[in-house]
């Protein structure tokens, strides 16, 4: 029996959070290739997933949907109340959903297509790591629920490279499935999709290519849009012109008003057809720099980074020095010490000394300003307002604080609210604002990308580049990972081993 089409679209609709428009008069309707929903941060990619799957409704326009239709789905965050339950019984779930409870042995089927231990289905779902929680949630979705369409939510987020080969690999070869697919990273949407809808404030733009020639090829449109709007606007003030010439003959002789008619019935028509503009949101993501005196921002020396609460050893470093304006990018498979790393160099970091012990295994220079990337952003004070947080940096007045917030895409009537309303990616912008505002020079990076949009990513690139800061970063993400460094570090087997390029160990994760 050959499969039923998936009909999944919106026509004319709009989503308003109180009086606030999150996005409105969007129309497309999906087909069966695997599909990028790309936007900005805050222009509602994951509000407009929950009007599609029914969990929000429309204020105008309609979803249209096939009657009957199955929906995969797996949210942007892992439910925190499925950590105490045994994976088998959170991928039974899946099962429920469609009516086959009793069919465990299909859980039986999965496991053993995508490689994952028998014993692993006894286990507490929170014992594994948030990367195989994310892919079994998702193999979960497009097998065991038997899904007309499969919507994903940053799937990617909190892989790290070799479940992202993983996931790339299901969602192109194993999955046969129409998808609907959010996610900022573009190797990623170039891998997996075909099909791309770009998300803005003036609706949805589709195209049938993947994202990185679908983007040049929406970009050419806003040029070429951006210049017939000049052109219409010189002829308008060039016939404008005219019409008041005509009035004024038209005093000595009437006959000229109609000509005045027609150059102004002329004008209406230019008006009524105007070409419209995109104009994206003015958003800044810039990085400060300060001047590191000497040639070495950071010397390490005899240390050994263990897991925390053990004396289990991830990484034995006998030396390694972090030149001023270098851009150090560390790479290493899953649970090899990346972030533990980064994290003890922050912990190590103190602003209060001016000089380091010479012979401490973490030597900072005594010019070194040093600002902390973490991930998770756990530390992140969510009932404080957006304001005050700011603020708090002791180095900026409120009105410059207003100022700087503006500038970074925080509308004035939001920055008394907490920062807990805010999306993970703009919770990453007001991280990224607070941190030049301290004018550092080194910038120790956990996976800065996860929730920034495409252009925030490209911010960040390109301020890293053309700055003179020292950075030594961790990202899944191999686009910036190859823009932005300089040198490459690769956790091997518990040492620090100098790679030229990246691409060896990337391909290598697969």
């Amino acid at each position: 029996m050959p499969p039923r089409q998936a009909v999944l679209g919106m026509e004319q609709a709009s989503f308003f959070y109180g009086s606030a428009r999150v996005f409105g008069k969007v129309s497309f309707l999906l087909d069966s290739a695997r599909t990028a929903l790309v936007g900005e941060n805050g222009a509602g990619k994951s509000t407009l997933l929950k009007c599609l799957t029914g969990a929000l409704e429309l204020n105008a326009g309609q979803v249209i949907r096939s009657r009957g239709l199955r929906i995969g789905q797996v949210p942007q965050d892992v439910p925190t109340h499925l950590a105490s339950r045994p994976v088998r019984d959170v991928l039974g779930e899946a099962l429920a959903k469609v009516g086959q409870d009793g069919d465990y042995w299909r859980i039986d089927v999965l496991i053993d297509e995508i490689g994952v231990a028998p014993e692993t289905l006894d286990k507490d779902f929170g014992t594994l790591s948030g990367g195989w929680q994310r892919l079994l949630l998702i193999a979960a979705a497009a097998r065991l629920e038997e899904p007309d369409i499969l919507v994903l939510d940053e799937p990617t987020n909190h892989l790290d490279l070799a479940n992202i080969n993983t996931l790339e690999r299901w969602l192109t070869q194993d999955f046969a499935v129409p998808m609907l697919i959010v996610s900022h990273d573009r190797e990623f949407l170039d891998r997996v999709t075909e099909r791309t809808l770009f998300l803005r404030s003036d609706g949805v733009h589709a195209f049938k290519t993947r994202f990185s020639i679908a983007r040049e090829e929406l970009l050419r449109r806003d040029a070429s849009a951006a210049t017939r709007a000049r052109l219409e606007d010189k002829e308008i003030k060039r016939l404008e012109q005219a019409a008041a010439r005509y009035k004024v003959w038209a005093v000595k002789n009437p006959d000229l008003n109609k000509r005045k008619n027609a150059v102004e019935t002329r004008i209406a028509r230019i008006e009524k057809e105007r070409t419209q503009t995109y104009v994206a949101r003015e958003r800044r993501l810039e990085l400060a720099e300060g001047d590191i005196d000497a040639r070495v921002a950071l010397r390490l020396a005899g240390l050994d980074i263990k897991v925390p609460g053990s004396d289990r050893k991830l990484i034995a470093i006998d030396r390694l020095a972090v030149g001023a304006g270098e851009r150090v990018a560390l790479l290493g498979i899953n649970g090899a010490g990346k972030s533990t790393l980064l994290a003890a160099l922050a912990a190590a970091y103190d602003p209060a000394q001016e000089h380091y012990d010479s012979l401490s295994p973490i030597r900072f220079n005594p010019a070194c300003r040093l600002v902390y990337f973490d991930q998770t952003m756990n530390d992140l004070p969510t009932d404080m307002a957006i304001l005050d947080y700011v603020v708090e940096a002791d180095v900026i007045t409120e009105r410059d604080a207003i100022r700087h917030l503006a500038g970074a895409g925080f509308a004035f009537a939001r920055i008394k609210e907490p920062i807990g309303v805010l999306s993970h990616g703009e919770r990453a912008r007001l991280v990224f604002l607070k941190m030049k505002l301290l004018r550092p020079n080194f910038y120790v990076l956990d996976e800065p990308t996860n929730h920034l949009d495409i252009e925030g990513q490209e911010d960040l690139e390109e301020q890293l580049e053309k700055s003179e800061v020292s950075c030594l970063f961790v990202s899944h993400d191999r686009f910036f990972t190859r823009t932005v460094a300089t040198r490459f570090l690769e956790i091997r087997k518990g040492r620090l081993v100098e790679i030229d390029d990246p691409d060896a160990f990337f391909d290598a994760q697969g």
